[in-house]
């Protein structure tokens, strides 16, 4: 099922230049659909507005850019993360930021009006004060900059499970139905808060004007593969999922893209 961008909001409308973007890409409001598409849409985005200077958040582990592949690109790419361990896992050729995107020196750090566009993927769950986090990703946005996020939302079961659970049973339970989410492996597990992730824009829109933004256009995906190993459960939720992205019930989505202008 795909939707036409006219209909992806009932609430507010995207912006023009996101609307283009999704009539281009195919948006479908699958999940599959947001991972396949989320690097391609960055791209796309960069090359339509010129936008040189880019800044991934939480980028230390897993950068979406080769260095090869962003100088390719006429991109200058710089890797935030929260841990200098994170960024020290980094093959030469990278700038980096050390700092808290959430965090006061974050704007020290990343300085005023200092790149075009910034970008995360699968971070926003994680930081605990996400209107902090907007207010700087503003502050070093230059004038006409974007920010993109993608990430998680509520209230989708696996993440209502994992925001209510304790830390230590979750992480467990994550490792042993996804080994390859154990600690020392390349996708761990880390605490999540999930502030601010919503699909819905009333309730996230606010917070982004108030952080400096003029446009913003949030784009909802449904489904995951986190009950796949459990038959019933399974059935039953890919049931629900179809329901709930065939009605646009946002409260029941399980990822979102925010796309904001400056």
């Amino acid at each position: 099922m795909q939707l036409s961008p006219n209909s992806i909001s009932s609430s507010a409308a995207p912006s023009p230049d996101a609307a283009a973007l999704l009539r281009q890409l195919g948006y479908d409001p699958d999940f599959n659909w947001a991972w396949e598409n989320y690097k391609r849409a960055i791209v796309e985005i960069a090359a339509r507005k010129g936008l040189r200077r880019h800044l991934e958040i939480g980028g230390g582990r897993d950068p979406l850019f080769r260095p090869d592949e962003g100088a390719a690109h006429g991109f200058d790419v710089t890797l935030n993360d929260i841990s200098a361990h994170e960024l020290s896992r980094l093959p030469s050729g990278y700038s980096t930021a050390l700092c808290d995107i959430a965090g006061e020196d974050a704007k020290s750090v990343l300085g005023a009006e200092r790149y075009d566009i910034a970008y995360s993927r699968m971070v926003m769950e994680h930081v605990p004060n996400v209107a902090r986090m907007w207010e700087n990703i503003a502050y070093t946005l230059a004038p006409g900059g974007v920010a993109f996020s993608f990430f998680p939302t509520l209230y989708a079961p696996p993440f209502v499970l994992n925001r209510l659970i304790p830390e230590k049973i979750s992480r467990w339970l994550l490792e042993t139905v996804f080994p390859h989410r154990k600690e020392e492996g390349d996708n761990p597990k880390f605490p999540a808060y999930y502030d601010y992730c919503f699909s819905d824009e009333a309730k996230i829109v606010p917070m982004l004007k108030r952080a400096g933004f003029s446009e913003v256009a949030v784009l909802p995906f449904w489904g995951y593969s986190y009950f796949w190993k459990f038959p019933g459960v399974k059935q039953i939720d890919a049931v629900f999922t179809k329901i709930a992205r065939e009605r646009q019930w946002r409260a029941a989505s399980s990822f979102a893209y925010v796309i904001a202008t400056k």
